[in-house]
């Protein structure tokens, strides 16, 4: 299946919840943390809830976040509609945990989903299918620490009947309430089998509700595409693909989590996914009053200006040439090839087996500017009127980017001929 999600390249995830407003993870304090985020907590379960009744988002200003998203170059953004502890950051008739019944009131989802239309960005919606704090799940407690994977407290056949109606019906309510939604990006399938999440009974609701969209995998046995987390396959997955990536150590906005990425290992991640063909979904994490965490916005400010110059290398893109070819990621559109270079080269770089007669110009991406190149291929070969050969670019000092340099080259097309 064939669909915008296969080139889109870039999207942000947002992590937020009640618990931003206590600077600590979403969801996993309340379990005791887990050995995946080091910066996580350890937060008594009442204690942990107790912020649903606080949370006030005055500075919540969604259009903004859709600006910057536009600014980046993002196709998609999805946000954290319901995260494992159970609140609903929309007005749901299922139970009254949820921004409805806070002191903000408002229903974050639509807002959310309003202001990203309003820039031309589709939009996603993340739900768990764990709910820490539903009785019938049944909710977690103080006596069930430390969590352990694999031993879960399971409910009765009648609790399980009755919180499946409920997790069913609030899918139903984000599907049908809010217009066209591009993607249902789910989560927590560990604790429950397929069938106990009645996985393609819940496919099946959501392909009647909303026929075009996305399904990623963490639904059982149903999803579009797959989500490597916090790790850029070696090798490309076999199908569409997505990353979802952090630019600290956590999802949720933690002040205690100082362990940043740089602007050029985020802009590094971008090019690399993109040459392999999948899609970054890097995320954000507010604070608990609405505003991005600064020390996000310096780095996204860095990568806003690299994507400002280069993002037509990245968004709409295939992915380009094989590693022999040439020594770094590479995309594709049409007859133009996009070289990352990510390491400073020496005076000159090299691409193998390209249509060398059909080069009509290497510029500097950013900037336009033209640079000198050599070809040439085997001797009999130079008697054919459209042979493979070996570029070798000259890449001076002045043309190189402080995070990455991108070039392309500019083919004819192959029946132009030579």
């Amino acid at each position: 299946m064939k669909n915008w999600f296969d080139t889109a390249r870039f999207g942000m995830f947002v992590h937020w919840g009640h618990s931003s407003q206590r600077g600590c993870e979403l969801s996993w304090p309340l379990v005791g943390g887990v050995f995946s985020l080091p910066y996580c907590q350890n937060i008594p379960v009442e204690e942990y809830h107790s912020t649903a009744r606080t949370f006030n988002p005055q500075h919540y200003k969604p259009h903004e976040w859709a600006k910057l998203a536009k600014r980046l170059g993002m196709q998609y953004a999805i946000l954290t509609a319901k995260h494992h502890d159970g609140f609903a950051m929309f007005h749901t008739k299922q139970s009254d945990f949820s921004i409805q019944h806070s002191p903000w009131g408002k229903d974050i989802v639509r807002e959310f989903v309003d202001a990203m239309r309003a820039e031309g960005i589709r939009t996603g919606l993340y739900f768990s299918l764990i709910d820490w704090h539903h009785p019938d799940y049944p909710a977690f407690t103080e006596a069930d620490k430390p969590y352990v994977f694999g031993e879960y407290r399971q409910p009765t056949p009648e609790q399980w009947e009755r919180f499946t109606q409920f997790m069913f019906a609030q899918v139903r309510e984000l599907l049908a309430n809010y217009g066209k939604i591009d993607i249902i990006w789910f989560d927590g399938t560990w604790e429950r089998t397929p069938e106990q999440w009645r996985a393609q009974e819940l496919k099946e609701m959501i392909r009647s509700l909303q026929p075009e969209i996305l399904i990623n995998d963490r639904l059982p046995e149903c999803g579009d595409f797959d989500t490597p987390e916090q790790f850029i396959p070696p090798q490309p997955p076999a199908r569409a693909w997505e990353t979802c990536m952090t630019v600290n150590e956590s999802w949720g906005y933690n002040p205690a989590d100082k362990h940043f990425k740089s602007p050029r290992q985020l802009i590094h991640a971008l090019c690399e996914v993109a040459g392999k063909g999948g899609n970054l979904l890097l995320n954000v994490s507010p604070m608990g009053d609405g505003k991005i965490q600064p020390e996000l916005l310096e780095r996204l400010a860095e990568v806003e200006r690299w994507m400002s110059g280069n993002g037509e290398s990245i968004i709409g893109t295939k992915p380009g040439l094989e590693p022999w070819q040439f020594y770094g990621p590479s995309t594709r559109k049409g007859d133009r090839v996009y070289l990352h270079l990510l390491m400073k080269p020496y005076e000159t770089i090299s691409v193998r087996g390209v249509p060398v007669k059909r080069v009509q110009s290497v510029r500097v991406l950013a900037t336009g500017t033209e640079l000198k190149y050599t070809a040439r291929c085997a001797i009999m070969d130079s008697f054919n009127p459209d042979p493979l050969g070996e570029l070798t670019i000259q890449v001076p000092e002045p043309a190189i980017d402080p995070y990455a340099t991108a070039i392309a080259i500019y083919f004819a097309p192959a029946d132009a001929g030579a």
